[in-house]
């Protein structure tokens, strides 16, 4: 009863460091890679306050810096030999990647290596050195309390997954993974998994349900259970995590907490994966954010109060990626931002404003050719119908006083008036969609919620285009209304004649 005790005590010491958070991993296989500050914006935008970086990119640091935004920061496999064979190597590593950033880039967290067992087993010898390495190099800047050093390891080394009590690591891997779990419990940091309910849904062979991979709420008598705890499973995640517990446990190794790199599941399949689909992606991140975040179920049914934050595979999908159709799918956006799916977070918190999905504006390009604009714009408040009432001097939407402005306005007011059919924001490719709400002061657009949104694209928004040629209101009041009063002067002249 008092191991018993002591064990639950270390998990709470443990959990008391910080809450649950959702963060979302940021892959750059894309042939149009946003700018950096095109990522942050849309971090922004998505209230999304975690990020793991795959690599130290100087320009994404940069960008990341003043924003709050917590950042993990990563050893390229490719770097990993180097720098678990000189110390010195590691600390020039530190020196160039962290150390240059902080504190005004929130790193919080190194992740030496990915997936290094299973992807670059022949690194494995070096692993434990290279982590030591990077972590001494923080040591010797006071940087060890402030950022934790940890590996993700593939949940593949876990064997005999349930039930999760009779889980435990590939033995060949023990000569590793003994003296890995010591130094992360000795630096209080993180045994780092990648999880994908996914592949253990496809690798089942009808084994486990779809709804149980999905988060999916279960009837009591179709919930798994460890018939060794009776404790019950209502979905794949927790039961990988406590296996993982398990397995850690059987090394002796009781109060390291799990955080969970990967986690998500793909929007788009070749033939051969039919649950690869956008309602089953969205159902699944979905569930799994409410998850991790429903502060009366943190952790899981065997460890419960133990915060498991997770981060989201991934923010955009990869389509230059190798590997079946499903590897470039994973994504919650497209390169320009815009996202893939709805997801269904109502109640969840102030996090993932892509549940503002449909909140969707269409704005005039920046940099847009400002004649071109000035037509498309005279067409929307002309034969597009759009009432550009608000766009005469003193009403709302008069300020600022330029085409680029008045366009989007108008663009925006046609692309709802045709209730966002496809092709309705274009205007011969002078206009965008974005999920930046163009609204300022008095001048609303419409179904305004009053959340920001995020540039996604590099739209101009109503505060910051740039004017170019006569203000856009004389000109589109001297062509259609001056249409009007033209026609006037003809009737009568009829009527005198």
């Amino acid at each position: 009863m008092a191991l018993f005790l002591l064990f639950l005590l270390a998990f709470s010491a443990v959990s008391a460091d910080e809450d649950a958070f959702i963060g979302v991993n940021i892959g750059t296989d894309l042939s149009d890679m946003p700018h950096p500050t095109q990522v942050v914006a849309l971090l922004k935008g998505q209230q999304i306050r975690h990020v793991r970086l795959y690599n130290a990119d100087r320009g994404m640091l940069l960008a990341l810096a003043n924003t709050g935004i917590k950042v993990a920061v990563s050893v390229p496999n490719e770097q990993l030999l180097g720098i678990g064979q000189s110390n010195s190597t590691a600390a020039n590593w530190v020196a160039q990647n962290v150390v240059a950033h902080y504190p005004a880039t929130n790193i919080t967290t190194i992740c030496v290596g990915s997936e290094v067992l299973t992807a670059l087993p022949n690194a494995a010898r070096i692993l434990v050195t290279a982590l030591k390495f990077i972590h001494s190099a923080l040591v010797a800047s006071n940087l060890d309390r402030q950022i934790k050093v940890s590996t993700p390891l593939s949940s593949t080394i876990i064997l005999d997954s349930f039930p999760p009590s009779q889980a435990f690591f590939n033995h060949s891997w023990n000569p590793v993974l003994v003296p890995l779990l010591s130094f992360l419990q000795s630096s209080g940091s993180y045994l780092m998994l990648n999880l994908y309910p996914y592949y253990d849904y496809m690798n089942s062979n009808g084994v486990i349900p779809l709804d149980y991979a999905l988060f999916q709420p279960l009837p009591a008598n179709k919930e798994a259970v460890d018939a060794n705890t009776l404790v019950h499973y209502s979905n794949v995640f927790d039961a990988m995590v406590d296996a993982a517990y398990f397995a850690m446990s059987f090394l002796n190794f009781t109060n390291i907490p799990v955080m969970v790199t990967e986690s998500g599941w793909p929007s788009k399949g070749d033939s051969n994966e039919p649950d690869a689909t956008l309602e089953n992606a969205n159902t699944y991140n979905s569930n799994l954010i409410r998850h991790v975040l429903d502060p009366n179920k943190t952790g899981t049914p065997k460890h419960p109060g133990i915060a498991v934050s997770t981060y989201i595979y991934e923010l955009y999908n990869e389509d230059t990626k190798s590997g079946p159709l499903s590897e470039k799918n994973w994504g919650l956006f497209n390169n320009n931002g815009l996202p893939i799916y709805t997801l269904q977070l109502i109640g969840s918190g102030p996090v993932f404003a892509n549940d503002t999905a449909n909140q969707t504006f269409c704005t005039a390009k920046e940099g847009a050719d400002s004649k071109m604009l000035q037509a498309a714009l005279d067409w929307a408040c002309g034969p597009g119908k759009v009432d550009c009432a608000p766009l005469l001097q003193g009403q709302s939407c008069y300020d600022p006083d330029n085409v680029a402005a008045h366009a989007t306005y108008a663009f925006d007011a046609y692309y709802h008036l045709m209730e966002k059919a496809p092709g309705s924001c274009d205007f011969n490719g002078v206009a965008a969609i974005t999920t930046t709400d163009p609204s300022h002061g008095s001048c609303t657009f419409a179904i305004s919620s009053g959340n920001n949104g995020t540039s996604l694209n590099s739209t101009a928004s109503a505060t910051d285009s740039k004017a170019s040629g006569s203000p856009a209101c004389i000109m589109y009041a001297g062509t259609y209304f001056g249409g009007i009063l033209v026609m006037e002067v003809l009737v009568w002249l009829v009527v005198i004649l």
